[in-house]
């Protein structure tokens, strides 16, 4: 291992790796663990030409494992740091922040057989470029387990690394073009090997077949040698291709489109559901003002309605709780929302107040509520793995409200912090869900998952991206869909 990193990420790194990684079924804990704390140099193509750049790779793996045990890297952060102007001649001067996701390439080898796995990391949160001097980005995120198919050393080495970077201005849109790409290799000649595991021979007992990669054929001239290593695989967000239909009215100046996604916490479970990339269809009323000194206060209402295959809810998804205190249950989850009225700016379900202060460099703050009216259906519900039949008709007794706030600052230069509607952003709040009614077919079943999911409040924080503005094509795709596709964040 190489250089001596200072680990910035590495609490947010914890969190991010077990809630993306997952617990691993077969993991054994580790006699001890070994840190990878290396900083490398890399040269990426920018669209300026290629450029040098720095890379801090962190994680902790085990000293050794046996042969078929799981080997899940954890903590994991990777940093990169960038050169003054690196995206000069793309985004230009208007980008004022930058989020990245970077994805680094590991060799695995044990022998003469090879695996790939990616390393991926994102940004928490948007960073500010500096007027002056390089940038340092830094991010945690998913590493695959690895499996090794026999005895003998095991090594890791950093490889290959992209990057997407997504640019915004100072007032949180997205810059023409929002994103730039990189991909950038090892400069030679430095050591790039991060970690080496001693796996041992399992007691002399045959190396078990992976259940993804070929073994060797079974031919005695095959025998001895070792398997090719296993590298798991991790549930990745949506690509923008498979996000849903999203399209804006051109014809309506008023109207706009976003995409949201985010998490949902049960509180009964101490766990969560997170909920896909949903559109979200704005609709906007003319602003009401109170001129200052020392301020000025704008409100404006609009109201938000959620859109997938025409209806008013968002994306189905798989969810999983426990009934009778312990039993594992899965359902898909129906959200349909009861929308407000349309063109009906007293019955609107957002509100935003933004406060001019005058005196005070002209900072802008704002206080945005989002109020969503749902309905929950429970459907194609297994206990342990068993059908159980619920009926078509198993919801909430009654509709519950989401309640969702999101806060702004920003003063010109400094770049926006927080959420606005126009620019999107994180936006947090409370539901609490109501019995449920209508569940069963032989029997009721009310009370079981009234029981499970019913009762007290549960966090819910969702990301809503960029809205495209579909009179004008402000962040816009030719299509006329939101170029913002947002990431769900715990």
């Amino acid at each position: 291992m190489t250089g001596t990193r200072r680990r910035t990420a590495r609490g947010a790194a914890v969190a991010t790796a077990v809630l993306l990684g997952g617990m691993i079924p077969g993991a054994q804990a580790a006699s001890g663990m070994q840190e990878i704390d290396a900083e490398l140099a890399y040269t990426c193509d920018f669209p300026g030409g290629e450029q040098p750049v720095k890379v801090g790779i962190a994680a902790s793996v085990p000293e050794s494992a046996q042969p078929g045990q799981t080997i899940q890297p954890e903590d994991m952060a990777l940093d990169v740091t960038l050169p003054e102007g690196a995206f000069d001649g793309h985004a230009g001067s208007t980008a004022a922040t930058v989020a990245a996701e970077l994805r680094l390439s590991v060799d695995i080898a044990q022998g003469d057989q090879h695996a790939q796995a990616e390393w991926i990391g994102t940004t928490a949160e948007p960073t500010r470029i500096p007027d002056k001097g390089g940038l340092t980005l830094s991010t945690s995120g998913s590493v695959p387990y690895v499996k090794p198919g026999g005895g003998g050393s095991l090594s890791m080495e950093a490889g290959g690394l992209s990057g997407v970077f997504t640019t915004k201005t100072s007032e949180g849109l997205p810059t023409e073009p929002g994103t730039t790409d990189l991909t950038c290799a090892p400069d030679p000649g430095q050591e790039v090997t991060l970690a080496t595991l001693d796996i041992g021979d399992a007691g002399g007992e045959p190396a078990p077949e992976p259940t993804v990669s070929a073994a060797w054929p079974d031919g005695d001239e095959d025998r001895g040698r070792t398997l090719v290593p296993e590298v798991g695989t991790r549930a990745e967000d949506p690509a923008p291709g498979d996000a849903p239909p999203c399209v804006g009215d051109s014809k309506d100046e008023w109207e706009m489109v976003t995409y949201v996604a985010g998490y949902a916490n049960v509180t009964k479970l101490n766990g969560a559901n997170k909920f896909p990339v949903a559109c979200a269809r704005i609709h906007q009323y003319e602003s009401d003002s109170i001129i200052g000194p020392p301020e000025t206060h704008v409100f404006i209402k609009a109201s938000m309605v959620l859109e997938y295959g025409g209806k008013p809810q968002l994306p189905p998804t798989t969810g999983t709780f426990l009934t009778f205190g312990f039993m594992p249950t899965t359902a898909t989850l129906e959200m349909t929302q009861i929308p407000p009225k349309a063109n009906s700016k007293e019955d609107a379900n957002v509100n935003s107040h933004l406060i001019v202060d005058w005196l005070d460099g002209f900072k802008n703050t704002t206080v945005t509520t989002v109020d969503v009216d749902f309905v929950l259906r429970l459907r194609d519900v297994k206990v342990n793995g068993t059908p159980l039949e619920v009926g078509d008709n198993c919801r909430t007794e009654r509709p519950f409200r989401l309640s969702l706030v999101g806060k702004g600052v920003w003063a010109i230069p400094e770049p926006l912090e927080g959420y606005t509607l126009v620019s999107g952003g994180p936006l947090t709040g409370s539901a609490t869900i109501p019995p449920f009614a209508g569940c069963g077919v032989d029997e009721d079943l009310d009370s079981l998952f009234t029981a499970s999911l019913s009762g007290s409040p549960g966090f819910v924080k969702q990301i809503q991206g960029a809205p495209c503005v579909s009179f004008t094509g402000a962040g816009c795709t030719p299509e006329n869909q939101p170029l913002d596709i947002p990431k769900a964040i715990r």
